[in-house]
């Protein structure tokens, strides 16, 4: 029975150009029996940050084994060079931006794409398609290219914490509004250690509750909970909150437990 591949995409191609569709198009060409799944394709221009946390909160969710293709801020310069690397059970073929190293820390095997001559005008398809199919056909990724070496290190800004606060920042607004903040649940936990606690933003009143779900407030009312991705959010039950309380990327974020 053939391998039935299951290839995620990223990219900041949006959808009113041929770029996604011809992306698709070549993979499946490359993997006919793949299943390509769109993650986004409307991460803004260049931005590597955004793509990072997206696939972040996206990828777990995937089978393991699955193939994760991030095409953003693909500069295609001599020089430029793709990369692939497992971590957590997955594979990821990136551009060598510094989006990897945004994503995971510590060490994790890596290879160098070998670079070939771009028929389509858009590396980034050759980069893909070599890559999808070598690892969807089940080939090994130490089979494909060479080591990669040191990568490109994109150091994501990290809270900072004390033993009763921590000091983090707004890090994505999506789709419905809500601003995540670059706090995760296990440094919630280990600085709060089960205290009381206050989450202050902007001039608002802080919020003193952990909500589960949206709706645990009545609609129009703030709220903080942990995302599926296990990241602290700030939301309104059928609202909008950044818009609500002026929240933008790169907006401090408190969280103050009770002495």
């Amino acid at each position: 029975m053939p391998i039935r591949p299951t290839i995620s995409l990223t990219t900041d191609f949006g959808l009113q150009d041929y770029y996604a569709g011809a992306l698709k198009g070549a993979l499946l060409r490359a993997c006919p029996e793949a299943q390509v799944v769109d993650i986004s394709h409307a991460i803004r221009p260049f931005n590597i940050v955004q793509a990072a946390l997206v696939v972040q909160n996206a990828y777990a969710l995937f089978p393991e084994g699955s193939i994760h293709l991030i095409g953003v801020h693909c500069a295609y310069a001599p020089d430029f060079r793709f990369v692939a690397a497992k971590a957590e059970g997955h594979y990821f073929v990136v551009p060598d931006n510094g989006v990897l190293t945004l994503m995971f820390e510590g060490l994790m095997e890596t290879r160098a794409l070998p670079a070939t001559p771009s028929k389509s005008g858009l590396p980034v398809i050759e980069a893909f398609t070599l890559a999808a199919g070598h690892l969807g056909s089940g080939q090994p990724l130490s089979a494909l290219g060479t080591p990669a070496g040191p990568l490109v290190e994109r150091i994501h800004l990290r809270p900072v914490t004390t033993r009763s606060r921590i000091r983090g920042m707004v890090v994505h607004i999506d789709h419905f509004d809500n601003a995540q903040v670059n706090i995760r649940r296990e440094t919630f936990e280990r600085v709060g250690q089960g205290r009381s606690f206050a989450v202050f933003f902007k001039r608002h009143d802080p919020i003193t509750v952990l909500s589960r779900y949206y709706t645990d407030v009545p609609i129009g009312e703030p709220l903080c909970l942990f995302n599926s991705a296990g990241f602290l959010e700030i939301a309104v039950n059928m609202g909008r909150a950044a818009t609500l309380f002026g929240l933008q990327e790169e907006d401090v974020v408190e969280v103050v437990f009770e002495d």
